[in-house]
């Protein structure tokens, strides 16, 4: 892979720190939708590795276009973690793939993540929030211009997202006018609300 500038590559770690939908959509899920995080407990670091498909986010350089996009997350050490981004340019091109790795700061309650990304000075994020079953979680990131609604599932109710948006932008400041759901499945693409892909 050839090496990208490092504004594009700050831009992709603060994507990748964790620390933003369905063929057919799910039926509205009533008890998904009550539930809320708690913004002020610690994040549980084991709980919060694995797959997390990146349902909405607010468009931005390096992700701009990517469809299926998912982050893996894998706990190295204490407060270590390994991150592999995949997506794709369009559902009929090959997946790629993007490695980070990421510290966490442990005084922050495992909410200030830095990430490192092609050995470039490290960019942080912020776990806003998190669900209690860890089903979906809130990113954020400096400045408020970019954050993520990331899932366990590629499959998110709208009902929910439109809870989660809301949140983002009621109670964390986040300027979600330009928020864009991911496709994740073929059907997606063209439907109101959904980011374009890069490749049809």
């Amino acid at each position: 892979m050839t090496p990208i500038r490092p504004i594009c590559a700050a831009l992709l770690a603060a994507v990748l720190a964790g620390p933003a939908v369905a063929a057919v959509e799910p039926p509205p899920s009533r008890t998904d939708t009550t539930q809320r995080g708690d913004p002020d407990a610690p994040v549980d670091l084991k709980r919060f590795m694995g797959t997390w498909y990146v349902i909405g986010r607010v468009p931005n350089f390096v992700e701009r276009g990517h469809v299926a996009s998912v982050n893996e997350y894998q706990l190295r050490d204490a407060q270590k973690v390994s991150i592999t981004y995949r997506y794709r340019d369009g559902f009929g091109e090959p997946e790629q793939e993007v490695r980070a790795r990421a510290s966490v700061d442990a005084d922050s309650g495992n909410h200030a993540w830095r990430t490192w990304f092609y050995r470039v000075v490290p960019t942080h994020s912020r776990v806003l929030e998190v669900a209690p079953d860890y089903s979906w979680a809130l990113i954020g990131y400096p400045g408020r211009e970019m954050a993520w609604i990331f899932a366990r599932k590629p499959d998110m109710d709208r009902d929910l997202y439109k809870e989660l948006a809301t949140r983002l932008r009621d109670e964390y400041g986040v300027n979600t006018d330009k928020l864009k759901r991911v496709p994740q499945h073929p059907e997606q693409v063209d439907k109101l609300g959904f980011e374009v892909p890069n490749k049809r």
